[in-house]
């Protein structure tokens, strides 16, 4: 039966040490970032990890064999996948764009409306999605794993269970522990902001950063922190993407919602089963008609390398991405923000600066 087992042994060991090198690398990636738990440098949580990292690249884990979390979570294209709209099993459609896994584990609540509060049940949400892995239900997961020798030796490693003892909170628990080393910091700004070098960045990137936290407001939601920076409140907010399509609609939206949620049916299933619906943004969760249309905060760290933008993918480019933000915010303030041509490119380069060396090495590790 464990013919096998010094290759797995060899796997195992080899797995761990490029977690721990994953880790060291993320440690040396983490200047301008918050402190964050134990990482995979504790031998246990390395195991956790490293298991994490297989399941995370594993397209058996669902209904067709391919799609995995790393089909829209790519890594040579920061944990994004370049589509305006993810792409699941049957070439099925999503309804939101696939955010970057970079610097995930600082969020305080997960998808674009928030509605799931941890990694940890957010990594299972997927899985199970018809328009994502498709599988039929945990078990069809589960079913898969038990099989798998290899994976039967993972679990028994990370976790101390035997294969009729391993459930889907092991699996959600695995891959947040990897999503958690996928740290992204040191960027250029960063070295400037907090690490005293006045060269680091470029004048316009300088003169943009002057702008960001000043005139154009962006940092009242994009924070900027004293000794560390994640570029969001975590909070939910309306930038009227996509709600004035939908507008005419809202009486008849809001109200086929409310009584899904009342049949209990799936949130996840709700959100990505028609655009319009996943348009009402955080409202699905707290149907808080003051909610309706607002949407997290994204980070803008790594920014240059993610988009398109907004929670649909519906702008293309950074510099319309700037535009579209400007423009929301003079209608908020009640009076136009008026900037020069140059002033927001100055705000651009300050956000290229934004960009961290090793989120353009992930795909080559």
């Amino acid at each position: 039966m464990f013919s096998t087992r010094i290759p797995i042994v060899l796997v195992l060991t080899g797995i761990l040490l490029t977690c721990i090198a994953d880790a060291m690398a993320a440690e040396n990636a983490a200047l301008g970032l918050p402190a964050i738990g134990p990482t995979s440098t504790n031998p246990a949580q390395g195991n956790i990890s490293a298991l994490g990292k297989k399941l995370f690249f594993d397209a058996r884990l669902s209904r067709d064999g391919t799609i995995s979390c790393s089909t829209c979570h790519k890594p040579e294209l920061a944990f994004t996948d370049g589509r305006s709209l993810a792409k699941g099993t049957a070439g099925r459609i999503g309804t939101r764009n696939a955010p970057t896994l970079l610097n995930v584990g600082f969020n305080t609540s997960q998808f674009w409306d928030g509605r799931r509060q941890t990694l940890e049940a957010q990594a299972l949400d997927p899985l199970v999605n018809p328009r994502e892995q498709g599988l039929s239900d945990d078990e069809a997961l589960l079913t898969i794993i038990r099989h798998d020798q290899e994976y039967v030796e993972l679990f028994r490693n990370a976790f101390s269970v035997e294969p009729a003892g391993i459930r889907p909170e092991h699996v959600g628990r695995a891959l947040a522990s990897f999503e958690r080393i996928l740290l992204a910091g040191d960027s250029p700004f960063d070295r400037f902001q907090f690490g005293g070098d006045s060269k680091a960045i470029p004048a316009d990137a300088q003169r943009g950063l002057l702008l960001f936290e000043g005139r154009a407001g962006c940092a009242s939601c994009h924070i900027v922190g004293k000794e560390s920076a994640l570029f969001t409140d975590n909070d939910f907010h309306s930038v009227n993407v996509g709600l004035q399509r939908i507008a005419p609609r809202l009486a008849e939206l809001t109200t086929r919602l409310v009584k899904a949620r009342q049949a209990g049916t799936s949130l996840d299933q709700t959100v990505l089963s028609e655009e319009d619906l996943a348009e009402l943004g955080r409202f699905v969760v707290t149907l808080k008609p003051a909610d309706i249309g607002k949407f997290r905060t994204p980070s803008l760290r790594n920014v240059a390398l993610t988009g398109p933008y907004m929670h649909d993918g519906s702008v293309a480019s950074l510099k319309d991405a700037v535009e579209m933000e400007l423009y929301n915010r003079g209608a908020d303030m009640g009076r136009p923000l008026i900037l020069t041509p140059q002033e927001k490119g100055d705000i651009v380069a300050f956000l290229e600066s934004l960009t961290s060396p090793i989120a353009k090495d992930f795909g080559a590790r």
